[in-house]
């Protein structure tokens, strides 16, 4: 057993709870939450250490071993979505410092973000069903108030469809849960799997298969995603960021989870429907993007394409597009918040979110322009940048598949993806400069040197990844395995 794994929950919690006590003391807030934000990236990149070396480590609470109790399992696909948690949100709040703004700070801000991320890195590695809906529900209580955070009326308008969906698919978990105890009488997912095989996924299976199906799909902004560009687009940059990085990808999390370790017996029936909704968000989410002329709007819809093409390879669902899934997943996390992070600097700095009230940035904010277009490049998969190796991966395994209808989709929509990240750069950053708010007094000038400076740690960590590809591939992969061949982990966790 390793004490580690509990860590990276831990340490936000005890961190939010410390943090609840400090609600006038902004500048102690903001050193606790850094100072926590820099061990759990420490601890994070340990656990990946550990099981690179060692093997999947478990955690088996108050001793009770599988399949009673809880038990908390790191594989390389939780350790390296967990160190991808910690990195973003430790450059998150580095932004949040200079953007958030004191009233925010002074209402609890830093421990609704640090609940946040006890929710994500719990459900990443917990190794129980009902476990993680807990975690489900932490993240998403926590997103319930950061949503509102602020109380200005576009968030609240906007959070009514962001609540009602989420509350919808929580009540649909606990029913889903509830049927799977009730056929198998387990709970622990090894044991579920091993259960599901014996028994024959066919009948109440399937039929449960599917709900949790629709679940996870509607978390992952994969089926009904018609909430996610409005709800995504009323918070603050900071909070958006941290919303588009983490929250569907713990969706899509949780369909890879379950979809290869349980109900991976009779694809036929839920893959086929999965590759419906992965075509309908990639094409839908293109016509999103293109159809806006707001920063905000035309980046959420790059959520839900991003959304669909990861679902492509779970449809797929052979050592290729698993491993391209896992890859394109990590750089998503990354690209994306680095993108938002910053979109929410250009609206900054233009002083508007339309790009038809933009013009000529790239006289003062080179730097913030240049980044902007490589990161653009980086998420429609150029080579050689990060997001690159995951697409030609997922695409190469649904060509396998003979996904050719998909596969297509796949590609055009990255074209679609790199235009209008593309329309975006040369709206703001080209042409004649327009009247905005530059950063003409020192204390601004800190703030936006501050907000380049988180943004330029998760732009060098893109172009890492992007070039040091084959690097990287080398922990990808032994994460597609253990999708790819689930005895792995079932033999991990059942092993006492």
């Amino acid at each position: 057993m390793n004490n580690t794994l509990v860590l990276p929950l831990i340490i936000p919690l005890l961190t939010a709870v410390i943090l609840v006590f400090l609600k006038g003391r902004i500048a102690l807030q903001r050193w606790i939450s850094g100072l926590s934000g820099l061990v759990n990236v420490a601890v994070a990149a340990y656990i990946l250490y550990q099981v690179k070396t060692d093997g999947i480590q478990t955690l088996y609470m108050s001793g009770w071993v599988p399949p009673y109790g809880i038990v908390f399992v790191a594989d390389m696909l939780a350790t390296l979505l967990v160190l991808t948690t910690t990195i973003i949100g430790l450059f998150c709040l580095l932004y949040s410092f200079r953007s958030i703004g004191e009233e925010r700070e002074r209402h609890y801000y830093y421990p609704l973000f640090q609940f946040l991320l006890v929710g994500v890195s719990g459900s990443f590695l917990t190794g129980d069903i009902f476990n993680l809906f807990v975690c489900f529900e932490v993240m998403l209580i926590s997103s319930y108030a950061l949503i509102v955070h602020g109380g200005t009326k576009l968030q609240l308008r906007e959070s009514l469809k962001y609540m009602l969906v989420n509350i919808l698919s929580s009540a649909l978990f606990v029913a889903a849960v509830a049927y799977l105890y009730g056929v198998t009488g387990a709970l622990n997912m090894a044991d579920l799997s091993v259960r599901v095989a014996e028994a024959g996924q066919g009948g109440i299976l399937n039929v449960i298969a599917v709900l949790f199906m629709i679940v996870f799909a509607l978390k992952a902004g994969l089926l009904l995603f018609f909430w996610l560009p409005g709800s995504y687009g009323a918070p603050p940059a900071a909070i958006r960021t941290i919303f588009a990085a983490l929250l569907t990808k713990v969706g899509l999390y949780a369909l890879l989870r379950t979809f290869t370790l349980i109900f991976y017996h009779d694809p036929s029936v839920t893959h086929s429907w999965m590759g419906w909704m992965a075509g309908a968000t990639m094409v839908l989410g293109a016509i999103g993007a293109v159809a806006y002329r707001d920063i905000p709007r035309i980046l959420n819809y790059n959520v839900v394409i991003s959304v669909g093409f990861i679902a492509f390879g779970l449809v797929s669902a052979n050592q290729d597009a698993l491993d391209g899934a896992v890859f394109y997943l990590i750089h998503d996390m990354i690209g994306k918040a680095l993108l938002f992070l910053l979109g929410g600097m250009i609206i900054t700095a233009a002083g508007t979110k339309k790009l038809d009230e933009m013009g000529g940035l790239i006289k003062r904010h080179p730097y913030l322009g240049w980044m902007f277009f490589v990161t653009a490049l980086a998420i429609a998969g150029i080579p050689p940048l990060s997001g690159f190796a995951g697409k030609l991966m997922i695409i190469r395994g649904g060509f396998a598949e003979e996904h050719y209808v998909l596969a297509a989709v796949s590609v055009a929509s990255s074209f679609i993806v790199l235009y209008s990240l593309i329309r975006i750069f040369m709206a703001a950053f080209w042409g004649k400069e327009r009247l905005a708010a530059a950063e003409t007094t020192p204390a601004r000038a800190s703030d936006y040197r501050m907000k380049l400076l988180s943004g330029a740690g998760l732009f060098i960590i893109v172009i890492a990844m992007g070039l040091g590809a084959e690097w990287v591939y080398g922990f990808v992969a032994e994460a597609g395995q253990t999708l790819v061949q689930p005895a792995i982990y079932i033999d991990a966790v059942l092993k006492e």
